[in-house]
């Protein structure tokens, strides 16, 4: 930090350079304070931008964050049985909100990065892949085909190699299974039955959201 010395004169040019030496030391403390007022408003604008569910090449500012829960688990929640393969093997219902304004289609993808042991991971095994889900909808129901919802609604292969949903089926131990939800600013063409890698790289520049929903699954 500078320090000023304050200057030495005598009579009425003491009186003038000792004003002009206390104006100048409150125009610095003026400047000291403005400067961490404004420090502090980035830091917290900062802090606000890390919170976003926006990725880093956002297109727009969500005005709320885009949310992907379900009826059938909670968040870190184990998943029922009837949603594995130990059970009827089919999706669970899914609901969403916050989808952006801009948004012109959803992608769903469901994964499993612990394949084939969580102790030792050494895959992430894909269970679901579903695109140009429609913007202006807010969930996929029970048992989801494309039958039945809005035109458009394609779906990719799962590591299966299968269109469709596929259960939870661990060789061993419990593993944890994200549901992924993506908002993007186009309606993607018909990819043919994409895998994963192939539909994240046809929408990795157009996404606007995104939202994550985990379950666990454990076989007895």
């Amino acid at each position: 930090m500078l320090y000023l010395r304050r200057p030495k004169a005598h009579g009425d040019n003491c009186r003038n350079v000792r004003l002009i030496w206390i104006m100048d030391n409150r125009a610095r403390h003026v400047f000291r304070i403005l400067a961490a007022t404004i420090g502090i408003a980035l830091a917290y604008s900062s802090i606000a931008a890390a919170k976003t569910t926006l990725p880093p090449d956002n297109k727009e500012i969500a005005v709320m964050p885009m949310t992907i829960t379900s009826p059938s688990f909670k968040h870190d929640g184990d998943i029922p049985v009837r949603h594995t393969c130990d059970g009827l093997n089919i999706s669970p219902k899914i609901e969403w909100s916050g989808v952006p304004a801009g948004a012109k289609s959803l992608v769903l993808i469901v994964d499993d990065p612990d394949a084939p042991d969580p102790v030792a991971p050494r895959m992430t095994w894909v269970h679901w892949v579903v695109y140009n889900i429609p913007a202006d909808t807010n969930g996929l129901p029970e048992t989801f085909t494309t039958e039945g919802l809005h035109s458009g609604t394609m779906l990719g292969f799962n590591d299966w190699n299968r269109a469709g949903y596929q259960g939870p089926c661990p060789p061993i131990g419990k593993h944890r299974y994200y549901f992924k939800l993506y908002a993007l600013d186009i309606v993607l063409p018909d990819l043919k039955n994409p895998e994963k890698a192939a539909l994240e790289k046809a929408m990795k520049s157009h996404i606007l959201a995104r939202s994550e929903l985990l379950g666990r699954y454990q076989r007895k």
